[in-house]
């Protein structure tokens, strides 16, 4: 067998293997942890859509996981995604992602969990009726106070609480607005690139629209229009590209040709936001929004006579500092005091075991299509069995001494439904000290409930109730915090929060954490456990960490997996993005604090398992070589102890 062989031929058979005994690990009850080392990987980076395979993280596929095992690969930056195992390689993947939890039982909800919270509460007893277009009632204004504020003393303090459920309201109406447009840029570039028009063959980035801000949406508008939103994705397209062009003369000649007509530059800006904005016919007339490009920027203009979609945007962007009372106090006010008692609902939460479950496909297909658009074909029976039922961890029932929770440890799924219909659903692991989050899919059409951030508040809630069955189940790990993508933020707001070390795996609070983030996206943060929040960094504190150099690092490996973008395996967050990506990773050597003997790594096939250096004399001298460097990767990544516990499947 030639050097490598041995292990990378049995990559793809270990993958169908983990797959298949996913099924039955559950009930096997066995107690020890057999995984497959995949190294380094490599593929597009569904957080910052760079082109190129940006994103770097080592691989294991795991045909059983004990509990005990996960647990302490999640306190060494470890996830997984279905049976996958993978580590991100903090210092040179393009956007490293550091594991953050807080422990229940000093959770702080803030005022907009609250809000959620009340929320929901409001539908379920029939006083919130989501199906009701939110509409700001510009008429009433005319009619100047038909409800007057002496009418009620206490319809006033109603009046705020419902402006700010309003408020909620139209920003969720503006945001899956900004959405569909988002959408709809996408496929007219989809579009362009089958066609021809854009010559590429690498993914292109990803559409973001933003708000324009008030004082500049009349600024070169002609007449009654208004410009409400904006995207960039030209200039970020054309720098994809001419970071793609090798011949710089053929763009020498473009530019100089270009001036000399009078022309666009192929591919500049300006020209790819001409053709896009002609290929956005698609865009629903119900939109109410006028396309144009602009210098290279493509506008969505309304006219005067849309004002529904004019008051959505600019309630939907009013800030939460504002008086209440400034905005449509009245009209508000009139609508908290007619409204009637509507039927109330019931909702229940069950937790059971992750197993396939023909109404959670269903409605996970039905999330996947509306929020995450994607095709039909992406959102398969068995792509879904792989990615969040099928499970390695081995389940451990109740004992009832304390010891384990009255659900066991193990891999579930927690339903949420209302009136006996199921309406989400979150994929969850409950280990010895965690309830650790993975995934959250639920009903497009109860979007304004905001049931991510409610089902978060529930897991949190668990964790707080079961630690009296289970002391040792104290924290709520959020999975991956990405300071780096905007979208990931949002898992910052349950606090207190910490942030695991990338290389000494220590805690550190997330105030200490995020003034270093500010400056670097990779920071070893246990060198600055001793800061406090608000206290001024060293000069120059950060200038000592190892910039990312991706393409010398490109260099060091020539045998790492390059993973296609409908191969990996995406972990998007449940509500803002969108997830949440799921790379897979690898640890880099620089970043190991931990150096051990690889002969103790225990070796296992199928009839027998032995210490590396009890079976190292069977292999060739080259092979051996080989295993000695794959095995040092391997320990530096899961951690001495692990290493010799976990079982190194080589067949």
């Amino acid at each position: 067998m030639s050097e490598g062989g041995m292990i990378m031929a049995e990559k793809k058979k270990m993958k169908s293997e983990a797959a298949s005994s996913s099924n039955t690990s559950n009930n096997s009850g066995g107690g020890e942890s057999i995984v497959m080392d995949v190294g380094r990987r490599r593929s597009s980076c569904g957080y910052c859509r760079s082109a190129g395979h940006s994103s770097i993280s080592h691989g294991l596929w795991a045909l059983s996981l004990t509990v005990d095992d996960y647990q302490a690969l999640l306190d060494r930056g470890w996830r997984r995604s279905g049976c996958f195992l993978y580590k991100p390689e903090m210092e040179r993947t393009c956007c490293p992602s550091y594991t953050i939890r807080l422990k229940a039982s000093e959770f702080v909800p803030s005022k907009e969990q609250l809000r959620v919270s009340k929320r929901v509460q409001r539908f379920l007893d029939g006083t919130l009726d989501i199906k009701k277009t939110e509409k700001l009632i510009n008429e009433q204004a005319t009619t100047g106070g038909s409800c007057s504020y002496s009418q009620n003393v206490s319809a006033s303090s109603m009046a705020k609480e419902s402006l700010s459920d309003d408020y909620e309201e139209d920003k969720n109406q503006v945001e899956q607005l900004i959405h569909r447009v988002s959408n709809q840029i996408d496929t007219a570039v989809q579009e362009c690139v089958k066609s021809g028009v854009l010559s590429c063959d690498f993914p292109l980035p990803k559409a973001s629209v933003r708000i324009v801000a008030p004082p500049k949406r009349k600024l070169l508008v002609e007449g009654s229009e208004e410009l409400l939103f904006s995207s960039n994705i030209s200039f970020q397209i054309s720098a994809a590209l001419r970071r793609s062009k090798k011949d710089v003369e053929h763009v020498k000649s473009s530019k100089n040709s270009a001036g000399e007509n009078g022309q666009h530059a192929e591919n500049s800006p300006k020209w790819i936001a001409e053709i896009l904005a002609s290929n956005l016919n698609q865009v629903p007339e119900s939109y109410g929004l006028l396309i144009r490009a602009c210098n290279g920027h493509i506008n969505f203009y309304s006219t005067v006579n849309n004002e529904k979609l004019h008051d959505i945007v600019r309630s939907g962007t009013m800030s939460k500092d504002r008086p209440a009372e400034s905005c449509r106090k009245d009209s508000c006010l009139n609508k908290c005091v007619g409204n009637s008692q509507g039927k109330k609902s019931h909702l229940e939460i069950r937790l059971k075991r992750s197993s396939y479950d023909p109404e959670e496909y269903s409605l996970y297909r039905k999330y996947q299509l509306r929020v995450h658009n994607d095709t039909p074909e992406h959102v398969s029976e068995s792509s879904y069995r792989r990615f969040l039922v099928d499970t390695p961890l081995v389940f451990v029932p109740p004992s009832g001494d304390g010891t384990v929770p009255p659900c066991g440890f193990g891999s579930f799924h927690q339903q949420y439904l209302i009136d006996g219909q199921l309406v989400a659903v979150g994929v969850i692991d409950i280990l010895p000290k965690c309830l650790s989050s993975k995934y959250l899919f639920w009903d497009p059409d109860l979007a304004s409930l905001s049931l991510g951030k409610y089902s978060a508040l529930e897991e949190i809630r668990w964790v707080k109730e079961n630690q009296i069955h289970c002391p040792t189940v104290q924290y709520y790990y959020l999975g991956y915090y990405i300071h780096s993508c905007n979208k990931m933020r949002y898992k910052a707001a349950y606090r207190p929060s910490e942030l695991l070390c990338p290389l000494r795996y220590q805690w550190i609070p997330f105030d200490i954490a995020k003034p270093l983030l500010d400056r670097k996206r990779y920071v070893v943060l246990s060198d600055f456990a001793s800061l406090r929040n608000g206290e001024p960094l060293p000069p120059a504190v950060l200038q000592n960490h190892m910039e990312e150099q991706h393409e010398d690092y490109f260099n060091e490996c020539k045998n790492d997996v390059f993973v296609h973008e409908d191969e990996e395996m995406i972990e998007l967050d449940s509500e803002e993005s969108d997830d949440e990506s799921d790379p897979e990773t690898c640890c880099a050597p620089s970043a190991a604090a931990e150096d051990g003997d690889v002969g103790n790594v225990l070796i296992g096939t199928k009839s027998v398992q032995l210490r590396f250096k009890d079976v190292c004399q069977a292999f060739g001298s080259s092979e051996r070589r080989y295993m000695e460097t794959q095995l040092q990767r391997y320990m530096r990544a899961v951690g001495i102890e692990l290493s010799e516990r976990m079982v190194y499947s080589i067949a």
